[in-house]
């Protein structure tokens, strides 16, 4: 039987023509499981941090139909542990995307053990898209991590839900040792409309491929992880 929790999110979604109108509902999940270090996770804070703060990513906010998008920044790890360390928020401004980073920078870490449950991941996502009070043409789960699933529902049973109720979920794996995770992605965690992956091979080149997928998302733009790296405006 499936929990009440996937029965619930395979209805339809809700009508939310009383919701603010954005350009983007995004929420990056990041993997902050046993297998992330303490060097390794503020590698993550840190190029989230510097990536949010790149003029180019809030060129691309601008550039939208309403330029403004909602974003929320959450970190997981086991089937059951997911842990919002910044809520949904409204950005349209530099101000806005400097608030985020300060939070992502000041925050301390919350989950320091547990598997890697990236499709239970994709579920939290998709409930808290359908929740969060915005209104947006695109809604992206956002999924980083050095592992494949060890936990909880196969990926592709939470990739396929989000998919089912419109929403795209992209990926950035963390290769490190294990070259095999950017093929897991591609085939298990990416779907939905113009789904991409953006494979980081090592933890320091994290901050890189984080801004290159976020000018990606944010634009709007589909594709492979070899078409982001030829894009001038998000390479340097």
């Amino acid at each position: 039987m499936l929990p009440a929790l996937l029965l619930a999110l395979l209805l339809p979604l809700p009508a939310r023509a009383q919701q603010m109108a954005v350009d983007l509902e995004l929420i990056l999940m990041a993997d902050a499981s046993g297998s992330i270090g303490e060097d390794e996770f503020q590698l993550q804070r840190q190029g989230y941090a510097q990536a949010l703060l790149d003029p180019r990513v809030l060129d691309a906010i601008r550039h939208g139909r309403h330029g403004r998008v909602a974003l929320a920044y959450v970190e997981w790890s086991g089937a059951h542990m997911q842990h919002a360390i910044v809520p949904w928020t409204l950005i349209e401004a530099k101000t806005d995307l400097a608030f985020v980073a300060g939070q992502l920078l000041e925050t301390p870490r919350e989950i320091y053990f547990g598997g890697t449950a990236p499709g239970n991941a994709i579920l939290y996502g998709v409930a808290s898209i359908q929740a969060n009070g915005f209104n947006g043409r695109r809604k992206v789960i956002d999924i980083s991590g050095d592992g494949e699933d060890i936990d909880g529902i196969p990926a592709t049973q939470g990739r396929d839900t989000a998919v089912a109720q419109g929403m795209t979920v992209n990926g950035l794996p963390i290769i490190e040792e294990w070259p095999e995770l950017a093929a897991f992605f591609r085939d298990n965690i990416i779907g939905g409309p113009g789904a991409f992956h953006v494979p980081a091979k090592y933890f320091k080149d994290f901050g890189v491929a984080v801004r290159k997928k976020l000018i990606r998302e944010i634009a709007g733009v589909g594709g492979t992880g070899e078409e982001l790296a030829k894009m001038p405006e998000a390479s340097k």
